[in-house]
Formats: C-alpha cells, structure tokens, sequence
C-alpha cells in the first residue's frame, strides 16, 4: 500500500466514522436507541479502576481508530473481493460490521464495562431497537467509506 492510497484511506474512515456517529446520536428522533460508541468504551476503559482516570475524549480516540481500521481492513482485504459497485459494497460490508458488532464486539465490551449487553443485544430492554440502530449505523458508515474511497480513487491493493 503506498503512502497517499494509505492517507486517503484513513481520511475516508475518519469521514465514514464521523458520520456514523452523527446518525447514531440522531436515531432517537426516530424512536431508536442513542448508541453513543465512545461512551461505551471510556466506561470499560474505566471500569477496573478506582475513580474515572480515562476521559471521554480517550473512548472516541478509540471509536475513531477502529472505524480508521476498519477502513484499511476494507481497503487491503476486501474491497477486491466483494462484488458491486460501491453501493453495494458498502451495504455488504455495514451488514459484516453489524453482524460481527452484535456477535462479538457488543457483548465483549459491555461485560468490559461491567455490564453485559448479550449477544446481539438480548440482555438489554430493547434488543430488537438496539439491533437496527446498530444496522443502520454500519450501513452508514459502510455506504460513506465506499463511497468517499471511490471519490478519493482508492481501488483498493494487490495484496
């Protein structure tokens, strides 16, 4: 990967990250739950010490690095190997990012933070809401990423 595709990717999931986050603070005008990602993390940071050491601005430091490297897992890994044109795999990859974040993140985390979410959401109030707040947060992001990656002339690598 050369430096300017790996700088115009990680600018393309810092947008796709930015913008999810936006949508998933706006959900609750439509009745869905506020997923607030780097709230979540700064309290599992926080969780096993005395006091709150760690900031919010250490949990969205966080949430901003994943979605940056879920960006260059996309561009390396995938982007060559998904069919479609953007549109579709951005809806693809938001599904994956979904579906991982409900089987595997989700429960990880929250039982980090001292409290357990369940898989895909089942130990909380509204699994149902949770799981397409969360789908339609990653579909977001996976639907920017490819689109700005496209508009930045990322066509992914040859590895």
């Amino acid at each position: 990967m050369s430096s300017s595709v790996f700088f115009r990717t990680v600018i393309c999931g810092f947008i796709a990250t930015f913008l999810m986050a936006m949508v998933a603070f706006f959900q609750g005008a439509i009745g869905l739950p506020v997923i607030d990602v780097g709230h979540i993390l700064t309290e599992s940071f926080n969780h096993v010490y005395e006091g709150e050491p760690y900031h919010i601005f250490y949990g969205n430091l966080a949430f901003n690095l994943i979605g940056i490297g879920l960006a260059l897992i996309w561009v390396v890994y995938l982007q060559k190997r998904i069919p479609g044109n953007w549109l579709v795999q951005g809806i693809i990859y938001g599904i994956i990012i979904s579906v991982i974040a409900g089987l595997i993140v989700s429960p990880v985390v929250s039982q980090a933070a001292g409290e357990s979410f369940g898989i895909f959401y089942s130990k909380t109030w509204v699994p149902g809401k949770l799981i397409i707040a969360g789908l339609l947060m990653h579909l977001v992001y996976g639907v920017i990423l490819t689109q700005t990656l496209k508009v930045a002339g990322v066509d992914g690598t040859n590895s």
